[in-house]
């Protein structure tokens, strides 16, 4: 196995400074997983973690953004259905982006992609 760089600050810093950016998290231990989420958020500046623990990754996460901590996970119901975490994850952080994009229109931002796509197409 060989160790790759860390593309997380590059991407937030320079590469897409206003985009919506989300990292994972996995851990063993339970107990760290909460703190080690929230110096990502804080480290990195970016939006929101997806936290989990490996013994349960494929039935719980934890969406941690620096103002809450959301758990997602599936019933035994929904196990037994075939249904998938990410199913959740997905609506989840779709409404969370939602909010970010019209956060961002409403702060003035984003408005000179939009302009430059609308002129691109004249």
């Amino acid at each position: 196995m060989k160790m790759v760089p860390k593309m997380l600050s590059p991407l937030v810093k320079e590469w897409a400074p206003e985009a919506f950016v989300i990292s994972f998290k996995l851990e063993t231990d339970p107990d760290i997983l909460i703190d080690k989420s929230l110096k990502a958020l804080e480290k990195y500046r970016h939006q929101v973690v997806i936290a989990n623990i490996l013994e349960s990754r494929r039935t719980s996460v934890i969406v941690v953004t620096k103002d809450s901590q959301t758990k997602l996970s599936l019933s035994d119901e929904e196990v037994a259905q075939g249904v998938e975490i990410e199913e959740k994850i997905v609506n989840h952080l779709q409404a969370q982006h939602t909010t970010f994009i019209e956060k961002q229109n409403s702060d003035g931002k984003g408005t000179a992609c939009a302009r430059s796509e609308s002129s691109e197409a004249n």
